[in-house]
């Protein structure tokens, strides 16, 4: 990953112009299409507002529309900043951390971190080849002691994390509860048909390797056993690492309404820490260019769920 300093970040945005000629450049690479002159022409920048204006015919184009950006009294380069901030920690940043940071108010910057998670969640393609499923429980209390430890059946938040093995992608999804209405349409959706799929011996997962005609294999953890040949869940349990030590060390708790969009900032990191642009970049194009919502059309697995 090629590296990007905060010495880097103030010499290439030290305006707010520098970061909107940024989004006009990211947002219309081959130039603006001009939709009353019907063609790509000039464009210049508007003084008193976010946009720029034909040369020949003054229709403006507004590069903040449809982004997280859209409509904020929020300088631009403090945005920036503050996606600089999420991009270049591995654990997260809190929204008191950006309030101090950038000197907006605590609401503000909430609401910045907020919007940013919001374009974090990628399901561009569906997950291929060797891929590991599990389930975990984060934040709450137990209702009894020794129930922290148990995991199923406490008052925490179920969520189910799908990965790919040798540095492919990953997927999060925060459930409402542990059982085949909820696990297996998110497998069936996200994993392609005829892929192995790794899990441990819950129940949940027997339809996977039978009715819905994945290749599965099944590690017994209540068997002391974690590694048998190249049967494990080693890859998600490491995704799962990073998710509850930088919730329970930045944000210490997140409640189940939020969980998907922080998970969601989680994921993303993972998905693109091989990339050769820096996290900021691939961050920042995330924002003003959000990816598809469902991924790519796949092919459907024997049964319907």
């Amino acid at each position: 990953m090629q590296r990007y300093t905060v010495t880097d970040f103030m010499r290439e945005f030290r305006t707010d112009f520098d970061c909107l000629e940024y989004l006009k450049e990211l947002r219309w690479p081959d130039g603006i299409f001009c939709e009353t002159c019907k063609r790509v022409t000039e464009h210049h920048p508007m003084k008193a507002r976010r946009s720029f204006s034909c040369q020949s015919c003054g229709w403006h184009v507004h590069p903040t529309a449809g982004t997280i950006f859209h409509k904020s009294t929020t300088p631009l380069k403090l945005w920036f900043y503050t996606i600089y901030l999420m991009a270049q920690t591995r654990g997260g940043i809190s929204a008191k951390q950006v309030e101090r940071e950038t000197g907006v108010t605590y609401k503000t910057a909430w609401r910045m971190c907020k919007q940013i998670r919001s374009a974090l969640d990628e399901r561009d393609r569906v997950l291929v080849g060797m891929v590991e499923a599990d389930e975990t429980y984060i934040g709450g209390r137990p209702r009894w002691k020794g129930e922290q430890k148990a995991g199923r059946g406490t008052r925490k938040t179920p969520v189910l994390g799908i990965v790919e093995r040798d540095g492919g992608k990953a997927r999060v999804f925060v459930l409402k509860n542990v059982s085949g209405r909820s696990v297996l349409p998110l497998i069936r959706d996200n994993v392609q048909w005829g892929s192995t799929v790794y899990t441990d011996e819950l129940n949940v997962y027997h339809a996977v390797g039978g009715m819905m005609g994945y290749k599965h294999k099944t590690i017994h953890h209540t068997k002391q056993k974690y590694v048998v040949g190249d049967i494990h869940t080693n890859s998600v349990e490491g995704l799962w690492s990073l998710i509850k030590r930088g919730i329970s060390g930045v944000y210490h708790s997140v409640g189940p309404a939020y969980l998907q969009s922080y998970c969601n900032e989680y994921v993303f990191r993972y998905n693109h820490r091989n990339d050769m642009a820096p996290m900021f970049k691939t961050f920042l194009r995330r924002a003003v260019i959000p990816s598809q919502s469902h991924g790519q059309p796949r092919l459907e697995s024997a049964v319907d769920l």
